[in-house]
């Protein structure tokens, strides 16, 4: 586990170029046309439905470039001109007001703090980092506090066996 933790958190911090944190301004956040998802409903079945995506477009301060803003790292993957892609469910009309919610919280804060790339390679920009340098630390911590834990009852088990045995020893000693 710590291994695995340890290698794929430090990983994809290593290779993130989106690391530069500035404070962006929301010019425009808008909901441009319905994508097509689907759920599922149960064993072996399948729904479609629908989800609207919505582009936020912000500006820079520190450069005044203007780019397309996403939620973090996952949304990026999941699609490059959706802000957030929620998960696909059969209410389309509780996923329109939960995106148009979001969209008004961007509207009433125009400053937000975003993270980008500072040599303009990645054009994209990020709301919030999934992998950053303290989520390194947890998954290096905590699992090295587990090793370390578990290093501590097994010597504390060898102890009690070897008090146990002199213990034993010393009462069977000649008197």
């Amino acid at each position: 586990m710590f291994f695995v933790k340890g290698v794929k958190a430090t990983r994809v911090t290593q290779q993130s170029v989106l690391t530069d944190e500035t404070t962006c301004t929301v010019l425009n956040s808008t909901l441009t046309k319905d994508i097509n998802c689907s759920y599922n409903c149960g064993s072996d079945c399948w729904r479609s439905s629908k989800y609207p995506c919505l582009q936020v477009y912000v500006s820079l301060n520190a450069t005044g470039r203007i780019g397309l803003l996403s939620h973090n790292e996952e949304m990026l993957d999941v699609s490059s001109e959706c802000f957030y892609v929620p998960k696909c469910q059969k209410d389309h009309t509780a996923l329109r007001v939960m995106v148009q919610n979001i969209s008004e919280h961007l509207k009433m804060h125009q400053q937000v703090t975003c993270y980008h790339d500072s040599s303009e390679h990645q054009g994209s920009i990020l709301l919030n980092r999934l992998y950053g340098s303290s989520t390194v630390f947890h998954s290096l911590f905590w699992p090295s506090c587990m090793l370390s834990g578990g290093t501590l009852i097994i010597f504390m088990v060898k102890l009690t066996q070897y008090l146990s045995i002199l213990c034993e020893q010393i009462g069977k000693a000649p008197k």
